[in-house]
This record gives structure tokens, sequence and C-alpha cells, in this order.
């Protein structure tokens, strides 16, 4: 029998700014006070559900704990993800990551180097994209 138990408690729903879809974010460490210079947080992509475009110069890391998905940085193919994956984004990459078609999809997003600055959002992954990705 398969465990569905999260593995963190789901968070508040993500902004509709910068997500297309349903996808619920749990910050687990905001470092408000620059101790660690890193962000670690629960994101929970319903099926479909991707956020925009966007970059992070500081880098990001990705944890896959459930659910099938995909990650994609500008002018590359789509990457399959599942549980047990790890993506490494090297700073200033612009990509985006979701959950596949038939599947919701769970990460634990960690940002390091937070002193460079936070995510820098751009353009939603049009519906276009995101069939071509996952097809």
């Amino acid at each position: 029998m398969k465990n569905t138990t999260p593995i963190f408690p789901k968070g508040e729903k993500a902004a509709a700014a910068v997500f297309t879809g349903t996808a619920y974010v749990n910050m687990l460490i905001s470092d408000k006070d620059s101790v660690y210079n890193c962000q670690v947080y629960d994101v929970v992509f319903e099926a479909e559900a991707r956020n925009n475009w966007h970059k992070h110069p500081g880098g990001q890391l990705l944890l896959v704990t459930d659910g099938k998905g995909y990650y994609q940085e500008r002018g590359k193919p789509a990457q399959f993800l599942q549980k047990g994956d790890v993506v490494a984004i090297p700073p200033d990459v612009e990509h985006w990551h979701g959950a596949a078609p038939d599947s919701s999809f769970t990460h634990v997003g960690i940002s390091p180097n937070t002193q460079k600055g936070g995510a820098e959002w751009l353009s939603p992954v049009t519906d276009a994209e995101y069939t071509e990705a996952t097809e």
C-alpha cells in the first residue's frame, strides 16, 4: 500500500501572479535574519500547475519528494522528474518547474546565497510551451 502522507504540511496557496494552476508553498526556513543565506520551502503542485519562468541570482536546488513533474531551462528540452530526483540550477539560469499533466508534484526547494537577491519572476509558461515540454 502506497504511503501518501506528505512529509510537510501543505502551505499557503501560491500567488496566481507567478503560478499557473494551483500550488501551495510552505516556507520552512525564510531566513529573515540572514543567518544562513538560504531559504528552504516545500512546494506542492496540483496536476498541470507550474511556476512562471524565473531565475535566482544565487542558484536553486530542487529535491523531489513526491509525484511526477518537469524542469526546463530556457532553450533546452524539459527534464522529467520523479521522487528522489535532485536538480541543481546554476545562478541566473531562466527556468520553470511544475507538475505533470496527470500527477501532482512536490519538491523541497532551496535558494542558497540569498544575499545576492531573491527570485526574479518572468513571464508565465504558456499552455503551448507546457504542452510541448510535457508530451
